[in-house]
């Protein structure tokens, strides 16, 4: 009775070491322990820090799950020894240096599953970034899971594009195209796409992110499948879409944001979640670009005008050492909440005192946003962004785009959006209209939704048992 179906399953997790990546991934791997898989999570000390004592409740709750370390090679890469994240990329150069370290992973990576003599791992959960993951797998003979931090729609936009190239035959930036062979008409102008889908003058990709993901799209094809965080209902047509039509294996199992009940203690007690306790059921308006948006001073000005003259409540979230007017404290006194640094996210767009929130439109944040039942300004800046806007906005029509037209990663030279057309989009979310109450209450039904995918019988529930179920096969195949 050596059989391996009669083993716990046990994974190995890989996450890309940046917290839209890193956060999700953590959260899957608790929820495949919570199912009674055995999870272990492969990361370096810093980064390990940042939810261990989340992964020790866990273990301590009665799930199988636990933490190995490697050393991040931060000298190797020419990075500065503190450099684990990519949170503390500062330059392009960083950047590169990056994505030369996550190369270097490999052989400490393979050389720690490989010593596992006596919890052999039976598949790794690895981010789409990891190029090599695919070869390990094959070398221990167990399967490869392609992990994206993004949805079904998004991926089918950008497959499109690569393959259909109808950003080529417009006649300017400023055109807009349809994407070729979607569910719905998509429209997108070549402004609003990622520079390695551009190419230069001579029609040639050569963006050195171009063949990064050339190579992640061969590598989901090789892969065993794909896991999304979202679910069914939220995106049907692209679900499916990806899994008929491109021929994808791809498992939504999400919003694993539901499975996000972190450090309660201090959760409770920050001081956001206090102040909101005294506001009027939607009265607040949550603003946050995410953990590695930079915008420069001239737009910070704006949206702290834009805020302030919208007569809205509201809580905006600025990275730390962000220099704003030294006085806008005390004019918003009451009114207003700046957080600087790091705030419980999902715990504020759970608050019923929120009614709206202003995303850069990451995945993390759109797929949390949805899972709250919380309509949306939608201010795109870079990423797959622009095409999760057309998802809020245009498909869901749960959102409110406040004008951003631009792909850069390059924040000198974005687009500064004015505060007037910010306190438009303000007054058009969260006032009395009758589009902006439709818009809230479709927003409320894809929240509930959501909450009924992860529960026991949903949809998102079903995939990820399915999934689990194949992958306990996989050696009797």
């Amino acid at each position: 009775m050596d059989s391996k179906s009669h083993q716990i399953l046990h994974i190995y997790f890989i996450p890309m070491m940046a917290p839209g990546h890193m956060i999700p991934m953590i959260n899957t791997a608790r929820q495949f322990a919570r199912l009674g898989a055995k999870s272990t999570i492969i990361t370096t000390s810093s980064n390990a820090a940042r939810f261990s004592q989340t992964i020790e409740r866990d273990r301590k709750n009665g799930s199988q799950i636990s933490i190995s370390l490697i050393r991040f090679p931060c000298q190797e890469a020419g990075l500065p020894e503190s450099c684990e994240n990519l949170s503390s990329v500062t330059t392009v150069e960083m950047s590169m240096n990056f994505k030369k370290a996550l190369h270097l992973l490999r052989e400490p990576i393979e050389d720690l599953l490989q010593k596992q003599a006596n919890c052999y791992p039976d598949c790794i959960v690895a981010d789409s970034f990891f190029l090599w993951a695919n070869d390990v797998a094959l070398k221990l003979n167990i399967p490869r899971v392609l992990f994206y931090g993004t949805g079904s729609f998004p991926v089918c936009v950008y497959k499109s594009l690569m393959e259909n190239k109808s950003h080529e035959r417009v006649g300017s930036d400023f055109e807009e195209f349809v994407v070729v062979g979607l569910p719905d008409e998509v429209r997108l102008s070549r402004r609003q796409i990622p520079d390695q889908l551009k190419g230069d003058d001579n029609n040639n990709n050569d963006h050195p992110m171009a063949e990064i993901f050339r190579k992640i799209l061969e590598s989901e094809s090789a892969s065993f499948g794909v896991i999304v965080n979202s679910f069914y209902e939220m995106e049907p047509a692209y679900a499916t879409y990806y899994k008929e039509i491109i021929g994808a294996r791809a498992w939504h199992i999400g919003p694993v944001s539901l499975f996000n009940r972190i450090n309660e203690d201090d959760i409770s007690s920050h001081e956001c979640l206090s102040w909101l306790n005294s506001k009027k059921p939607n009265s607040v308006l949550y603003v946050c670009f995410g953990s590695l948006a930079f915008l420069q001073t001239p737009q910070l000005h704006e949206i702290a005008k834009g805020l302030e003259n919208s007569g809205r409540d509201f809580i905006w979230v600025v990275r730390e050492g962000v220099k704003l007017d030294e006085e806008i404290d005390a004019r918003i006194e009451g009114r207003g909440l700046i957080i600087r640094g790091w705030a419980p996210q999902v715990q504020i767009l759970d608050h019923e005192a929120v009614g709206g929130f202003v995303t850069h439109c990451g995945w993390n944040s759109v797929i949390e946003g949805v899972a709250a039942g919380v309509p949306m300004i939608t201010w795109p800046l870079s990423a797959e962004q622009f095409f999760n806007e057309k998802l809020v906005a245009e498909i869901l029509k749960i959102g409110i785009p406040v004008g951003a037209r631009e792909w850069t990663k390059r924040t000198e030279e974005r687009e500064v959006i004015k505060g007037e057309n910010i306190e438009r989009a303000v007054a058009q979310l969260m006032g009395g209209e009758e589009e902006a109450e439709r818009m809230r209450i479709r927003a409320r039904e894809l929240g509930d939704m959501a909450k009924r995918a992860v529960q026991e019988g949903g949809s998102s529930d079903i995939d990820l048992k399915s999934l689990m179920q194949e992958l306990r096969m996989f050696h009797h195949l």
